[in-house]
């Protein structure tokens, strides 16, 4: 709470025990929302709209109509009472000077991600695999050893996330990242290739799950899922983009200054991810009460709707070992981890398109380029089934059709001898797969929302849990398999009906036992009724 001569911007918010569909909260209409969460406290406003006023600061608060049991969010500018309206001219103006800056950076960031992490694949059937003198199984092993040190920074990386200013740590671990992919090209054998692939996973622990948090923190509930796949799409364009790129540079630089073309592939994508990782810094928002591109009007009105969805603030609430016990010790942390192993598990597939796709008949650059259509499809889907999501507000059979579909898809692929077919049904499996998987993103921090610290430890485990899927499902596509790959695709067909009963059984649980957080029981503090906007003091 801020003393009556603090200069730094003050707003309270006091909950009710409801909460209603956003319409309904201003204009009556009868809607339940179908995310509420319910506080297992109680707040209290203690500034008014005048000491607010009298200091310069703008008040903010939650009222309860009793008459219509609904919840209003007020604030004060200069004397005048204003109401946050849902849907309104101002919010909407708010929500897309946050996207442009938001996905303007962390689309591109995670774009490089992905191809720092894909061009490996690129880069095996480029020459890689020969010069090295890789095997399946070393090839295989330089997949798998990513992700145990990707295991180890994931949730240490979210709770220095939760205190630090995203702007500098996202593209600081981006920088580092980029270098170390760099170093990929110097390589002379295959251990070297495999102790660099494990430093890369320990620094890229951190993004992925870092930006769940951040996209988290923004974004209202029902806003969720179509950032995510705004969000996620970089990686299903990294899949189209890296062949061309691949492509393009492992052909046209082959031999260039004595350097074998697949070589350049790590340095150019390297070299291209520190340098924008540099420019992302002054674009890329913090938390919406200290963004320094917002007005103090804009970061009370972006912290406000947050608030008013039940989401957790931002601020040291909990200490590390707590928010981490309170995390595992929920049991929706292990239904999201099992559901989001089973879809990372038929993700793999993702690591092997090039294969697939050469071993249908087309091979070198040919094989590269027969990837763009693949991820064309799935863009497609990866797109329209999260904003279908966020449009009805409805998430579990938004994860169970596209989950299907891809898992008939892969069965399928397994009896049809015909390429064209089997191209055909590789489209939408994969389809299928990333349609449902930016939804899932958005479900696990609509039910665990709060407190803050943790929602990030949450969110880092269910990422670091379901990770362990991609260690064997690098081992799932021996090249002895070739071409038919029956072991790869009847595993990962299994693992898309296994997410989608997962989905229905996470339907019912979380509607019979709706989300509480017993914050006396964990020693954290409630969460507050007042947030400082943090502005710089007049010295």
């Amino acid at each position: 709470m801020t003393g009556m001569g603090d200069p730094r911007t003050t707003w309270s918010l006091v909950d009710s025990a409801e909460i209603e569909a956003d319409k309904q909260m201003t204009c009556g209409a009868a809607a339940e929302d179908p995310w509420r969460a319910t506080m297992s406290h109680p707040t209290h406003s203690s500034t008014t709209p005048e000491d607010a006023n009298r200091f310069g600061a703008i008040h903010v608060h939650l009222e309860h109509k009793k008459a219509a049991d609904i919840d209003e969010v007020v604030y004060y500018v200069d004397g005048e009472r204003r109401v946050y309206v849902p849907g309104s001219a101002e919010e909407r103006n708010l929500v897309r000077k946050i996207d442009l800056h938001m996905f303007s950076c962390l689309s591109v960031l995670y774009l490089l991600n992905y191809l720092d992490r894909q061009n490996v694949g690129n880069a095996k059937v480029g020459g890689m695999a020969a010069d090295l003198k890789l095997s399946s199984s070393d090839y295989s092993v330089v997949l798998l050893v990513f992700f145990p040190a990707y295991l180890l920074g994931s949730i240490p990386s979210n709770l220095v996330l939760a205190r630090v200013r995203p702007s500098l740590y996202l593209p600081g671990i981006t920088l580092v990242w980029g270098l170390i992919a760099t170093m990929i090209s110097q390589v002379k054998t295959k251990e070297a290739l495999i102790g660099i692939r494990f430093l890369l996973g320990l620094v890229e622990s951190g993004f992925f799950c870092g930006v769940l948090f951040l996209l988290s923190s923004w974004y209202r509930k029902a806003e969720l899922a179509k950032r995510m796949a705004y969000f996620y799409s970089s990686a299903i364009l990294s899949g189209a983009f890296g062949g061309l790129l691949a492509g393009g540079v492992i052909t046209g630089l082959e031999g260039r200054m004595g350097i074998r073309g697949w070589r350049w592939l790590f340095i150019i994508e390297g070299s291209l991810t520190m340098f924008l990782s540099i420019i992302v810094v002054f674009i890329l928002p913090d938390w919406p009460v200290d963004t320094k591109w917002l007005s103090q009007e804009e970061k009370a009105l972006a912290a406000a709707r947050i608030k008013a969805d039940h989401v957790g603030t931002v601020g040291q609430k909990m200490s590390s070992w707590k928010a981490t016990l309170s995390a595992l010790a929920d049991w929706r942390t292990y239904l999201f981890m099992f559901m989001f192993t089973m879809v990372t598990g038929a993700g793999t597939i993702t690591y092997f398109v090039p294969t697939l796709t050469s071993n249908l008949g087309w091979t070198g650059n040919k094989a590269q380029f027969m990837t763009v259509p693949i991820y064309a499809v799935t863009l497609v889907f990866e797109l329209l089934v999260p904003y279908s999501s966020d449009r009805f507000k409805e998430r579990p059979y938004h994860v169970v059709a596209p989950a299907c579909l891809a898992g008939l898809m892969y069965a399928l692929s397994i009896g049809v001898k015909n390429h064209t077919a089997q191209y055909v049904f590789l489209c939408f499996g994969l389809g299928g797969t990333y349609g449902a998987f930016p939804v899932m993103l958005a479900w696990a921090p609509n039910v665990i929302s709060y407190p803050n610290e943790k929602r990030a430890v949450s969110l880092a485990s269910i990422n670091m849990v379901a990770n362990l899927a991609s260690i064997y499902g690098a081992f799932l596509w021996p090249a002895n398999d070739a071409p038919r790959y029956v072991m790869g695709l009847a595993t990962t067909s299994a693992f898309c009906f296994a997410y989608a009963l997962s989905a229905i059984a996470a339907k019912y649980l979380t509607a019979k036992y709706p989300y509480t957080f017993d914050f006396e029981k964990w020693g954290a503090e409630a969460e507050s009724d007042e947030i400082i906007i943090n502005e710089k003091a007049p010295t």
